[in-house]
C-alpha cells in the first residue's frame, strides 16, 4: 500500500457535519469531535440525526443524559456543553431515500453511525452522485451469527471535484449492496446484544477513535487509506487501500 496521502482537501473545506446515528458509536464521536472542534475556535454547523429516543437499556453503551429523541437530547447536550463556534441542528428522523438530498448535500463532511446496512446503502448512493463530499462510516460486527462482538471497521468515501478518491461503501462489501430486509424500527445490534456482550462498549469506542483519527487525517490532507479493520481482543488495526472502481463503470 502506498504512503501517497489521497486527496482530501482538507476535512474541513466547508463547514457543514453531518451527524448521522446517535447511538453507541455517534455519541462518542458527537462528543470528541466538538471537543475537538471547539478548541479549533472555528464556526461551524454540525446537524445531528436520528429518528430513534433514548432507553434505559442504551445506558450500558451511550452517552446521554434524557430518555428523549436521541438527536434532541445530543444536541442540548452538546450546545450547553461547547456554547461556542459550534452551532448544533438535530434532525429528529431516519435518514431516508426520501429525505436523504435534505440531510446531505455539496461539501458535507458526513459521520455515518448507524447499524444497518439499508441505511449505509442509502448514504453511499446519495454520496456517490455529489461532486464533493467525505463519508466516514463505522461499525461493530455485533454478537449475532456467534459473532464475538470485538471486531469492527470504518469506512471512507471521498468525492472532490467529481473525482472518486476512495470506493463507495458497496464496493467490497455486498452485505451493504444487497442488505438483508429489516422492519421498521427493528432494533438491531444495540438491542439484540442487550446484557450479553458489554464487550461492544469497547469495540464501540475503538472505532469512534478510528473514525475520528480518520478525521484528523483528512483535515491534515494525511489520509493514506480507505478502510480499517480493527479487532479489540487481537489488539490489532490494519489499514487498506484499493484501487479505485469507476462509478460509471
Amino acid at each position: 500500500m502506498t504512503n501517497e496521502p489521497l486527496h482530501t482537501r482538507g476535512g474541513l473545506q466547508h463547514s457543514k457535519i453531518v451527524m448521522i446515528g446517535l447511538g453507541g458509536i455517534g455519541s462518542i464521536v458527537s462528543l470528541f469531535l466538538s471537543q475537538f472542534l471547539h478548541s479549533l475556535k472555528r464556526e461551524c454547523t454540525m446537524f445531528l440525526v436520528d429518528g430513534d429516543s433514548y432507553e434505559p437499556r442504551n445506558q450500558e453503551r451511550m452517552l446521554f443524559s434524557s430518555m428523549t429523541n436521541k438527536a434532541m437530547a445530543k444536541s442540548e447536550e452538546l450546545a450547553k456543553a461547547f456554547p461556542e463556534f459550534t452551532h448544533y441542528r438535530p434532525v429528529p428522523d431516519d435518514v431516508t431515500v426520501t429525505n436523504i438530498g435534505s440531510v446531505i448535500g455539496e461539501h458535507d463532511l458526513v459521520f455515518l453511525c448507524v447499524d444497518n446496512h439499508a441505511t449505509r446503502l442509502a448514504v453511499s448512493r446519495h454520496c456517490e452522485g455529489l461532486q464533493n463530499v467525505i463519508l466516514i462510516s463505522g461499525s461493530n460486527d455485533g454478537v449475532e451469527e456467534g459473532k464475538d462482538g470485538t471486531f469492527g471497521n470504518v469506512q471512507i468515501f471521498i468525492r472532490s471535484d467529481g473525482n472518486t478518491i476512495t470506493n463507495a461503501l458497496t464496493r467490497f462489501h455486498p452485505e451493504i449492496e444487497h442488505p438483508a430486509p429489516r422492519e421498521p424500527r427493528d432494533p438491531g445490534c444495540d438491542a439484540l446484544s442487550q446484557g450479553s456482550a458489554p464487550q461492544l462498549l469497547f469495540t464501540n469506542l475503538a472505532v469512534a477513535s478510528a473514525m475520528l483519527n480518520t478525521f484528523r487525517c483528512c483535515l491534515f490532507d494525511e489520509l493514506t487509506y480507505e478502510e480499517l479493520y480493527l479487532s479489540i481482543s487481537k489488539g490489532s488495526m490494519v489499514p487498506v487501500r484499493r484501487k479505485v472502481a469507476d462509478l460509471a463503470a
